[in-house]
């Protein structure tokens, strides 16, 4: 797309519908993928693998993230290894600790030496940034998704704690940061502006692409126009009386 020319981040698509990840893979901007149970669940999948492997049929040759879904530490190294299994390119997501808020560190490490591509994920804080980088091993690749959409949401400016995870992670120079959970197609370009290596969009924010960079003269005339026809179709009236309009 001509409207992505300069920026450097890397997009991927956020889904979890077979179809619509076809779609996205047609465009050769979308530069990988990622789904989650939540996502999964959203859209009926029933069977996991089943679900993850015709994923990895239609995208073979970009980076496709599958998350664990377990909450004790020695089922999610189990689930990260048969999930890692699957394809040469797929990143494991762990989340950064299970619902007791015991750290992931360890299995972190543990999977990180394994030469598992991890994609840590649910990041909120830079003290969990800086416990995942001393848990990484530098050769092995790894993503850490840092959920800007959620910050913004309790009423914080995210983009302070993601410039400030990008200096985090300057002495891993195998992980990148992702930005997750983007709101409105306005945190693309804030995110390549910092210098974040990836975004994730679902495919209603990936849809307003085409319009970046549109003329707002010519955007305001079209609501306008969206505003006025939308009122002629629903049949609204106002009885009429010519008034004065004062100058």
């Amino acid at each position: 797309m001509r409207q992505l020319d300069g920026m450097n981040i890397k997009i991927f698509a956020d889904g979890a519908d077979v179809n619509g990840i076809e779609n996205m893979y047609a465009k050769p901007w979308i530069k990988g993928f990622t789904t989650n149970p939540t996502l999964m669940r959203k859209a009926g999948i029933a069977d996991y693998k089943a679900f993850a492997l015709d994923v990895l049929k239609v995208v073979p040759d970009r980076p496709v993230s599958f998350e664990v879904f377990a909450d004790e530490f020695e089922e999610m190294k189990s689930q990260a290894m048969e999930i890692a299994s699957w394809g040469s390119n797929v990143n494991v997501k762990i989340p950064v600790s299970d619902t007791k808020r015991n750290f992931s560190g360890p299995l972190i490490r543990w999977l990180s030496m394994a030469g598992v591509k991890l994609n840590i994920t649910a990041v909120m804080t830079l003290d969990q940034v800086r416990d995942i980088v001393d848990h990484l091993i530098g050769d092995t690749p790894a993503i850490i998704s840092i959920f800007a959409g959620r910050i913004a949401d309790t009423g914080i400016d995210p983009v302070p704690v993601m410039k400030d995870a990008l200096k985090l992670l300057q002495s891993r120079p195998k992980a990148e940061l992702l930005w997750a959970s983007p709101r409105e197609l306005l945190n693309i370009v804030q995110a390549n502006e910092i210098g974040c290596h990836i975004i994730t969009a679902t495919n209603d924010i990936l849809n307003k692409l085409q319009l970046l960079g549109k003329d707002h003269s010519e955007y305001s005339l079209e609501t306008v126009e969206m505003f006025y026809n939308d009122a002629t179709a629903a049949g609204y009236t106002i009885p009429y009386q010519r008034r004065a309009v004062a100058s």
